[in-house]
Parts: C-alpha cells; structure tokens; sequence
C-alpha cells in the first residue's frame, strides 16, 4: 500500500511540475508574441510584422483543426475550405460596398457555420479514410466553385478595395497583429475550458472508442458535430484575418494542398496538445522562410526534415516539454 501511494505521489508530482513548466513556456511565447511589434517599429522591418502576423492567422486555423483532428479524432483533409470561405466573406461583402468590421465578422461566422454543419453531418456518417476522403471532397467542389466565380475573380481571386472597417484602426498593420494576437489567446482559453468539461471528455472518448460511449446511452454524433463546428469556425476566423492582412483573396485559400499544411502543423506542435499546433504553424512557417532564403528547392529538404520530427517526436515539438495531451 505504501509503495502504490508512493508511485501516486510522484506522478502526480511529476504532473504538477510538467503543468508547471508548460504554463511558463506559454506564457513566454506570448511574450515573445507580443513583442514582436515593438521589435519591428525599433527595427524599421515591417516584414517582420507581417510574417508573424501570417504565423498568427495559421496558428489560429491550426488551433481550430486541433480540436476535430488531436481532440475528436477526425482526420480533414478540408479544413483550408473556411479559411477560404472567410476570406471571400469579406472579398465579396467589399466588392458591394459594405465595409463594416463587425458585419464582416458576423458573415464569416454565419456562413462559416451554415457550411460546416451539413458538411460535418454528411463526413460524420463515415469514419476512418471515408471521413478523409469525403471532406477532401467537399473542400475541392467548393474550391472549384471559387475557380468557376468569374465575377469575383475566378482563379485570379479577388482583390480587396475596402478592408474592414474599425474606425481609426484600420489599415494598421499593428493593430492587426495585436487583434490575432488576442484572439488566438482567447480561443486557447476557451478550448482549455472546453477540453476539460464534460463535453471534451465525451469527445476524447468518442474518438478513442465510439462504440463504447454509445454503450452507455451517449450519442457521439451530436458532440463530434460540434466540435467539427466550432473548428471550422475559427478557421473561418483566420480567414477572416488572412483577408485583411493580404487585402486579397484567392481559391488558393481552399486547396487540398493547404489542408495538408494545416495537418503538418498539428502534428509538429503536438496534435492533442492546447499550444502546440501555434508552435507548430511558428515552427513550420519559419522553416519555410529559411530554406527558401537557402535554394529554389527548399520543398527537397522541408519534407525529410518533417518527416524525421514526425517520426521521433511522436508527441510533436511541444511534447518535448513533457506536456500530457489534455489541455496543455
């Protein structure tokens, strides 16, 4: 008895101290986040700003993707869809002159929303590569669809005249940064709040045993859709970001190609980890940024690179912290 209270005491020990550490390394990521704009003003480099502030938008998405792929177990190949979908939201709300901030935001959530329900009650009727291949799917008749828009650029995409308007905010490139900045913040805290209440421990245990919790009277459906919602959504979001940081938007937004980024980027940070798929959008973005600065054939190099940290950091580059995989 007092050797498995003894082995009790040091995990638990173990686990306070992990939570411990990783509740400092976030907060010195946010840190360094937030000093990023004061870097670039010193420094005279707006490239910095925008860079990070494109880290930032696809740091968002993969946060988002997190919740359906590490927490629900469901593999979409499709996610880069509502990042498109948001962009085009205030592309086309623009192209008619309405340029209201919130009303953008209110679109981008509505439609976001109105989408990603029937597409995830349709994917959700399958499993395994039939969920794959269905939202894979999906996600390309909607980037056709973009191609086919003639009137809003078609394959060109469409530029942006009027970006969202927030009084003497807008077109401030700090601003926007700052804005991403907190969102991103608030949507760990929410997920942390959500992963760790009834409705994310049903939601881990549908995608560990589906069967087993409809055993037990719980219909898994409902909570996977949800949460497949809510990921798109703030995916939505980061398109919503995207278009105003770019003034552009474009069905390259919605290619399968991105969605793929966007699955890399979560399993580099750590897929079922809280900060890890924004470590990993930082880590996979900056690797891009360097090796393209090195050759024209940066892609020869990225791949086996990602492939080896894949391989033998099972639990991504934030696990190498010594973080458990429910809300960190």
């Amino acid at each position: 008895m007092k050797m498995e209270s003894s082995l009790g005491d040091t995990r638990w020990t173990r686990r306070s101290a992990d939570r411990s550490w990783a509740g400092v390394l976030t907060a010195v990521l946010f840190l360094f986040l937030l000093l990023v704009p004061v870097y670039a003003s010193q420094t005279d480099s707006p490239y910095v700003l925008l860079q990070f502030s494109r880290i930032l938008v696809f740091a968002l998405a993969a946060v988002g993707l997190n919740l359906a792929l590490g927490y629900g177990g469901m593999v979409s190949f499709g996610h880069a869809m509502y990042i498109g979908i948001g962009a085009y939201c205030v592309a086309i709300a623009s192209h008619y002159g309405q340029d209201s901030g919130v009303a953008h935001l209110l679109l981008v959530l509505v439609v976001t929303a109105l989408i990603a329900a029937p597409v995830g009650l349709i994917a959700l009727r399958t499993q395994g590569i039939a969920f794959i291949m269905i939202t894979l799917a999906l996600a390309q008749m909607f980037y056709f669809l973009a191609v086919g828009l003639k009137q809003y650029g078609g394959d060109e995409g469409l530029p942006i005249r009027q970006l969202s308007q927030f009084g003497g905010l807008t077109g401030s490139p700090v601003a926007l940064y700052l804005a991403l900045l907190a969102t991103l913040a608030v949507s760990l805290w929410l997920l942390r709040r959500l992963i760790r209440s009834r409705f994310g421990l049903i939601l881990r245990a549908c995608s560990m045993d589906a069967r087993r919790v409809r055993a037990v009277g719980t219909t898994p459906l409902g909570y996977q859709l949800l949460a497949y919602v809510f990921s798109a959504e703030l995916c939505g979001l980061a398109g919503y970001f995207l278009a105003n940081l770019t003034a552009f938007a474009s069905p390259a937004y919605m290619a399968w190609t991105s969605s793929g980024e966007l699955i890399i980027m979560v399993l580099l940070g750590g897929a079922s980890t809280l900060v890890g798929p924004v470590v990993g959008a930082a880590g996979f973005l900056l690797l891009e940024e360097v090796l393209k600065g090195l050759t024209d054939h940066w892609m020869i190099i990225m791949g086996p690179i990602i492939v080896l940290i894949v391989l033998f950091l099972r639990n991504g580059l934030w696990g190498m912290v010594g973080t458990n995989k429910e809300g960190h």
